[in-house]
């Protein structure tokens, strides 16, 4: 358990917060490119705490600014374009478009490069990206997907599904090399072994569910510092998604879905989650006024929390059932939390780099021409038990390999 005043301090994201301090030396996403069109010149955007406004300079760049709002507007408030009046004088932001996703730099001085990231160097046939809203802190958002071994039981499948449908699916891909689906791996090992390690972009943690016959089901995710993370969402496919903190109380996932081999269906996986979301907020139609459309029945054969197959509904529920702010006052941390230790360990060690200007001390601050960090490995192996740190790096290189764009490391 942690203090309130702690809680506070790695929670809050306002402009003069120690956190939100943080967040503003890096590159956030502020909108998807399918909401900035000529229908819609002026978007508005709230982030980090401020009511903005990204719209197209007299030079055709996207640059974001201030704009008139009241205190206590909605986070999910969508004002006409007619309506939005920008504050003079106020703040331009840079904004840098990047396969789907306007990423907006809110601090002072040079923004950091972005790293090489498979999201990043992908080509745009090969990522998709969306969004949603979760009605809570951003930091609650972010730990439950570092988080390896909640898979086995939030997301717990009673009944496997066909392979053959789970097309922009997640944990609906067989296991590497395997006829066993991931969600029976899930499901009938659910005490991984977690390590975690630093990494130069934030953590690589790594989580070992000991099979059967020497083997070993290994699944490497990442967190992505501040807010981020980089996990396999298939064979093909992994996801890099951001939490971005709206104000302290709200916040949107940002996901890049990356494919190494076959350019994405981006009409079935637009289809599929618009089937999920309302727009032009993005807010999820299975919510806190619905129970998240909780079927009891449901719950005795064929999922764990009876809230159906989309496994974001799971994480919607989890996080924001916890409040607007999770209470850390009262949470007893154990062993499977590693990750979330290790990474509140960070973000204070940011928080006080920041408060002391040594900003050099910040992950991820590469201000060179050329990103020194690709990657990462996001992937799910089956590998001997002896050899798996081996293995799992070799199913990482055999997809990049065979990768129609530049995917080395």
């Amino acid at each position: 358990m942690i203090t309130q005043k702690l809680n506070d301090q790695i929670t809050r994201i306002g402009p003069n917060t120690p956190a939100g301090a943080v967040h503003r030396h890096y590159w956030q996403p502020a909108a998807l490119s399918d909401e900035v069109t000529n229908d819609e010149p002026l978007v508005p955007v709230n982030l980090l705490g401020e009511r903005l406004v990204l719209m197209r300079g007299a030079s055709g760049d996207l640059v974001l600014t201030a704009r008139v709002a009241s205190p206590d507007e909605a986070p999910t408030h969508h004002p006409a374009p007619e309506d939005i009046r920008v504050v003079d004088g106020a703040p331009i932001y840079p904004v840098v478009e990047k396969n789907g996703i306007m990423f907006a730099y809110l601090g002072g001085g040079e923004p950091p490069a972005f790293p090489n990231f498979d999201c990043f160097r992908a080509p745009e046939s090969h990522v998709f990206a969306f969004k949603g809203l979760w009605e809570c802190n951003w930091l609650q958002a972010l730990e439950i997907g570092i988080d390896p071994g909640h898979a086995s039981f939030l997301h717990r499948f009673l009944q496997d599904e066909d392979p053959s449908d789970s097309y922009g699916k997640q944990f609906r891909d067989m296991a590497a090399d395997t006829n066993m689906p991931i969600t029976q791996v899930l499901r009938e090992y659910p005490r991984p072994d977690i390590n975690v390690d630093e990494t130069p972009f934030g953590l690589k943690i790594t989580s070992l569910r000991h099979m059967t016959n020497g083997l070993t089901h290994v699944r490497v995710t990442n967190q992505i510092f501040p807010s981020a993370i980089c996990i396999p969402m298939s064979r093909e496919m992994i996801i890099t998604q951001w939490h971005v903190p709206i104000d302290d109380e709200n916040c949107y996932w940002f996901t890049m879905f990356t494919s190494f081999q076959n350019p994405v269906d981006k009409e079935i996986m637009r289809a599929q989650r618009l089937k999920e979301h309302s727009l032009p907020d993005y807010a999820p139609l299975k919510n806190r006024s619905n129970n998240y459309n909780y079927d009891p029945e449901e719950q005795k054969t064929k999922t764990y929390t009876g809230m159906g197959l989309d496994i974001n509904v799971h994480d919607q529920w989890a996080v924001e059932s916890m409040g607007a702010i999770q209470d850390r006052t009262r949470e007893h941390l154990g062993r499977g939390d590693a990750a979330i230790v290790r990474y509140r360990l960070m973000l204070r060690k940011a928080i006080k780099a920041v408060e002391t200007g040594k900003l050099e001390r910040l992950p991820m601050q590469d201000r060179q021409e050329t990103p020194q960090i690709i990657g990462p490995l996001s992937n799910d192996a089956i590998a001997d038990s002896e050899d798996w740190l081996a293995a799992s790096q070799r199913s990482d290189m055999q997809r990049r390999t065979a990768c129609p764009w530049d995917a080395t490391v």
